[in-house]
């Protein structure tokens, strides 16, 4: 007799401290033509998830297990699937896309207006078992861990992801406004490539991280870098953030704004977006980005710090997550604590 699948599911919004999700034994999910099924092995906690468990982020289906930064291992495959059974896998946050639009055939299909998403279209990670569309998984490689890639797979993409955007070349001069998670994933593949990086943040904890991580220099929002930057990335949702790294951008730079909602950029001056500096932001990831980033995870390699938490904790996750009692990135690890 297999044992029950478990998933902790979200009927329905309310404050994490109330434990929105209920653990819920259901049916084995199979999968259809051109899917997988997975044998969740770590799932990291977003702060995403975390929004649409409060109603913050308005529920696109109801019941929907959430969970966006998925490794597993496949244990089934439906018809014309891309994986074998034994491959081990990660899923991230974009879940499927038409596949036939301008951007779609671009594979820049996380602008896709038919995108759909882990977790929030369809049920997520925070299972032992899930179903995913096995054009949108990457695989994984040997020599790296579950609990480390899982972290990696939202944030750390989007971070990867921003930093090509900017454009810039090996050795240039890069600033990090804000300076969590994404952030501390940015400035070890900023300083792979020999970057020189200056580091915002109002913390002066954070401001010492930073220059143990290897930052050049670090200090303020408000107070200029020692040198003029080639470029810079904004991680904090103030909109006053990405004046002040625009403000530190040498000619010709670009701020790339990595957030998905800013409450507004207060009004500036033209000539700080004179001599053809810009601004852009991004926008979800593309499998290219995921599959890119999981491997320079094993190159590098990245390091991530996460706190682990078995499925029967999953409300203790998100409750902590709002609290600000995480230390790293939480990680949902269904395996561990089963009763």
């Amino acid at each position: 007799m297999t044992d029950p699948t478990r998933a902790a599911v979200l009927h329905r919004p309310a404050p994490a401290d109330r434990g929105p999700l209920q653990l819920a034994e259901r049916p084995r999910p199979e999968p259809g033509p051109g899917e997988v099924l997975l044998r969740v092995g770590a799932c990291g906690v977003c702060r995403t998830d975390l929004q649409l468990a409060e109603g913050d982020l308005e529920l696109h289906a109801a019941p929907v297990v959430p969970g966006h930064q998925i490794v597993g291992e496949v244990i089934a495959a439906g018809a014309d699937a891309a994986q074998a059974v034994g491959e081990r896998v990660g899923v991230t946050w974009i879940a499927g896309s038409c596949g036939e639009c301008p951007w779609c055939r671009q594979g820049r299909e996380n602008l896709c207006h038919q995108a759909t998403f882990t977790g929030w279209d369809r049920d997520g990670g925070f299972a032992d078992l899930v179903t995913a569309d096995s054009r949108f998984v990457v695989s994984v490689p040997e020599g790296v861990s579950d609990v480390d890639v899982a972290p990696l797979l939202c944030g750390g993409v989007i971070g990867h992801r921003a930093l090509k955007l900017t454009g810039l070349s090996d050795g240039a001069r890069l600033g990090l406004y804000g300076f969590g998670a994404s952030a501390t994933i940015v400035i070890q593949l900023a300083l792979h490539r020999e970057m020189q990086v200056h580091v915002a943040t109002r913390s002066e904890a954070e401001q010492e991280r930073a220059r143990a991580m290897g930052a050049t220099s670090a200090g303020r929002y408000d107070e200029p870098p020692p040198h003029a930057l080639d470029a810079a990335i904004t991680f904090a949702p103030v909109g006053s953030v990405v004046v002040d790294a625009l403000r530190a951008v040498d000619r010709g730079g670009t701020v790339v704004v990595n957030a998905i909602h800013l409450d507004e950029i207060p009004a500036f001056d033209y000539d700080l977006l004179w001599h053809e500096r810009s601004i852009r932001s991004v926008a979800n990831v593309t499998r290219q980005d995921a599959d890119e980033l999981v491997h320079l995870a094993r190159e590098i390699p990245l390091v991530t710090h996460h706190q682990e938490y078995a499925l029967t904790d999953a409300n203790r996750a998100l409750a902590e997550l709002a609290a600000g009692q995480v230390s790293g990135a939480a990680v949902l690890v269904p395996g561990s604590g089963r009763r």
